[in-house]
């Protein structure tokens, strides 16, 4: 005689966790973006994080058995696949980010320590005028998106009527119609959207203090590891330098710090 068989449920909050909310978190994201081992069998610690200024895309890290450690380099993912019509060739070698991050990272990290008030004020403080312009320019969009679903509904009814008192065909009001139509179910569905966007960051609060009590707990960070670079950064944005192929050139990385974004701009230069 078989037995039914018989489902587990298991719900959020109910048992005891067996790891941190944001030890999951970064696992998660470790994982997310960790490429197979390549044939020299390492992994790249950036792996997802490091991103084009100019198109956007993630560079990938460009090593082979024939190149020493200090010639790795990451180069624009889009330029290897598209060529210079596309995007532009810069790159950045790995020890030269390595250097950047790390000493960004400890910079950062102690500002949280060492001026915990006066960090918090700072990021709040920036953080509400980003969050202030960015919640006007949402709610542009939205005011717009409702005019035009306003003068949809005028359109149909002065077409709906031309078509009742004979002004144009059946055919006619039905080819002009149908388009109108088609973009006032678009906004139906985008208008709620939309709203929902705009009361989500109204209610966004400042990742100050999250930042800060990470920060508290790593005190003496000599090495990049996948796990740290995820818990402290978001993302990498490498530009082009201010003269290409230049060795000595000055070049922009915007390191994106997870909760606070970017901490002021590196603009450094470093020798290529």
């Amino acid at each position: 005689m078989q037995h039914p068989r018989e489902e587990c449920l298991v719900f959020e909050g109910t048992h005891p966790a067996l790891i941190t909310r944001e030890v999951w978190d970064i696992v998660q994201r470790v994982r997310q973006n960790r490429k197979r081992p390549t044939k020299m069998e390492e992994l790249n610690k950036y792996s997802g994080l490091v991103i084009c200024a100019d198109c956007g895309s993630t560079m990938v890290l460009h090593r082979a058995h024939t190149m020493k450690p200090t010639q790795n380099n990451f180069t624009c993912r889009t330029y290897k696949k598209a060529g210079s019509e596309v995007c532009t060739a810069h790159y950045i070698r790995e020890c030269v980010l390595d250097e950047i991050v790390l000493e960004d990272i400890r910079r950062v990290t102690a500002m949280a320590r060492d001026h915990t008030q006066e960090f918090a004020a700072y990021i709040c403080d920036r953080q509400s005028a980003e969050l202030r312009r960015e919640i006007r320019r949402q709610e542009l969009e939205l005011s717009g998106m409702k005019k035009r679903e306003a003068e949809l509904e005028s359109i149909f009814k002065r077409l709906y009527e031309d078509s009742v008192l004979g002004r144009i065909t059946t055919e006619q009001f039905q080819t002009l119609s149908a388009s109108y139509v088609a973009e006032q179910e678009q906004l139906k569905t985008a208008i709620p959207q939309k709203e929902r966007e705009v009361t989500k960051l109204k209610a966004t609060v400042s990742g100050a203090d999250n930042f800060i009590a990470r920060a508290k707990r790593y005190t003496d960070i000599q090495e990049l590891t996948p796990e740290l670079l995820r818990l402290f950064i978001e993302k990498i944005v490498v530009h082009e330098k201010d003269v290409k192929w230049s060795k000595h050139a000055r070049q922009t990385v915007e390191i994106h710090y997870t909760d606070i974004g970017v901490v002021g701009n590196l603009s450094i230069t470093k020798s290529a």
